[in-house]
């Protein structure tokens, strides 16, 4: 089974953007941080805090995360409209520090990879998740561009928070998952850099496109940086 990552920090796109070249290439989309983010909200469901490493991996032993038809469900509970909140990814960043909150999603999603081909993206996929994966592809933008995209998706979501309060968190998020000890927010060597800045997301999804073409003609693996 072939594999693609999409890794960045948050507002640069990678979502919308592997939802849309799983959808162009008929592959299954593994959005790994709403598993995250889903495991945030169990454990503020059963009133788990995030520091109490024990108390996750009990909580681990006995959640059940998956996928079906593209909505995300812990226990067989559809609960896709309540993760996409400012709470939530606090939340999933702190889960994501835990060592064995890393080895059960990473499990997990290698798990859902052998169900067929896949596009993987989140922040470390093709660094620690699927470091073998033939494509890899490393999304940034402007910190003013991502707040701006991460706003309209929260009002999309009923969420109205703020501008300069949006960009405070997602400063926050790239702080930790950059300087945090395991599995660091960072492209992976053999990575695809693209700049999203200026570029419409279809746009981005036409360069993917065009790059994965061409390497299947003999291009090579990791093909051009991209910052324009």
């Amino acid at each position: 089974m072939s594999v693609i990552t999409i890794d960045g920090p948050a507002g640069a796109g990678k979502s919308t953007i592997a939802r849309k070249l799983a959808r162009r290439l008929g592959w299954l989309y593994l959005d790994t941080g709403a598993m995250y983010r889903a495991l945030a909200w169990a454990a503020k469901r059963t009133g788990i805090a995030p520091e109490d490493e024990d108390g996750m991996v009990r909580l681990c032993e006995r959640t059940e995360i998956g996928f079906e038809n593209g909505r995300i469900m812990v226990n067989g509970v559809d609960i896709s409209s309540q993760i996409r909140t400012p709470e939530m990814d606090a939340l999933s960043s702190l889960i994501s520090r835990i060592p064995a909150v890393r080895r059960y999603l990473t499990e997990l999603q290698r798990k859902i990879r052998g169900t067929g081909d896949v596009i993987a993206e989140g922040r470390d996929m093709g660094t620690v998740v699927f470091p073998e994966a033939e494509h890899k592809f490393f999304l940034t933008a402007s910190l003013d561009i991502r707040a701006s995209r991460r706003m309209k998706q929260l009002e999309k979501a009923g969420c109205y928070v703020p501008y300069e309060e949006v960009l405070s968190q997602i400063q926050a998020r790239d702080e930790a998952d950059s300087r945090r000890d395991l599995a660091p927010l960072r492209p992976a060597p053999d990575a695809c850099e693209i700049d999203t800045t200026d570029r419409t997301l279809d746009e981005v999804v036409d360069f993917i496109m065009a790059f994965l073409t061409e390497s299947k003609t003999g291009c090579g693996v990791k093909g051009p940086q991209t910052t324009s």
